[in-house]
């Protein structure tokens, strides 16, 4: 799989998007201007609807063998399916303190709106519905899936505000109890918190069968920790200020930020649940692409 954009991508700055007010320009100028580079339209969705059996290959999943069939024709073989256009799509996106953080003209809270967005706007043109669940360190709004609620989602993502600290495990938990019908569900943090509490969480979500992605924000300067000179840094949640000097800690930090994202990576991975790490100065229809290619590189392989 590449994750190289196709000719006709726009690269459109998310700066220049955050300074618009109206979020559903917004998503219709990224989603049609990326969808203008394609052949065709991928699928967000997963595919549910069965269409036809093939023989079975090594590699195969062995959850998709159709053992009814096998106990007619003593041979294996594989259900196909057809793509699902009427999922449930919902967002859960991340208002905590810490998303409220930009080194440039965009926080990770304008970045993740404006995917969030663009995402939905995408899902409800393929004729899913769309909803939306905000939280910090409980659930702050919820906007149920509907195929007529993506101008109530857009409305939700406006006025999504970071104000307390984040608690993953403990809304996931209350959560599980939202999707008893199986979903879509994509998650947009900055994922501050232990990949023990994040990999419980997912499990809650991921155990009642639902399609989980991940979508993991980060500002450049938390990537790189460009900073010269000693001062002090501030926890965005807690207000805990620490004395640093950025020149003594800069490689040991690197090494713990991609540590820690790794770790999560591999949690996902080892979940079935998709991930993508974005830095948010990536052009919106770039991200866009490389994470819709990666969901049709992964619905391949499985």
């Amino acid at each position: 799989m590449t994750s190289n954009p196709l000719p006709g991508l726009q690269f459109l700055d998310p700066a220049v998007l955050a300074r618009i007010g109206n979020l559903e320009l917004v998503a219709r100028t990224v989603v049609e201007g990326f969808l203008g580079g394609l052949h065709r339209s991928p699928h967000l969705g997963t595919s549910i609807d069965f269409a036809e059996h093939r023989a079975y290959m090594p590699g195969d999943d062995i959850r998709r063998i159709d053992w009814r069939l096998y106990g007619r024709v003593d041979r294996y073989y594989i259900k196909e399916y057809e793509a699902d256009t009427n999922t449930n799509f919902n967002v859960l996106l991340d208002v905590s303190k810490s998303m409220s953080f930009g080194s440039a003209a965009v926080t990770k809270l304008d970045y993740a709106r404006t995917l969030a967005a663009c995402l939905s706007y995408f899902a409800n043109q393929q004729r899913d519905r769309v909803g939306l669940i905000t939280w910090d360190e409980d659930i702050v709004e919820i906007v149920p899936p509907s195929a007529k609620h993506l101008p109530n989602v857009l409305h939700a993502l406006a006025r999504a505000t970071p104000q307390g600290p984040g608690n993953i495990e403990r809304v996931f938990r209350k959560l599980a109890e939202q999707f008893k019908r199986r979903s879509m569900l994509l998650v947009i943090s900055d994922f501050y918190e232990d990949p023990a509490k994040i990999l419980d969480a997912f499990a809650q979500l991921r155990g009642r069968g639902n399609d989980l992605m991940a979508m993991h924000l980060l500002d450049t300067a938390e990537l790189e920790f460009p900073y010269d000179g000693a001062t002090s840094f501030e926890d965005i949640e807690t207000g805990e200020r620490i004395p640093v000097i950025p020149e003594y800690l800069r490689d040991q930090y690197r090494t713990m930020i991609r540590a820690h994202t790794e770790r999560i990576e591999k949690l996902c991975g080892d979940q079935g649940v998709d991930y993508w790490m974005f830095n948010t100065s990536m052009p919106l229809d770039y991200a866009l692409f490389a994470f819709l290619s990666r969901r049709q590189f992964l619905t391949r392989v499985r």
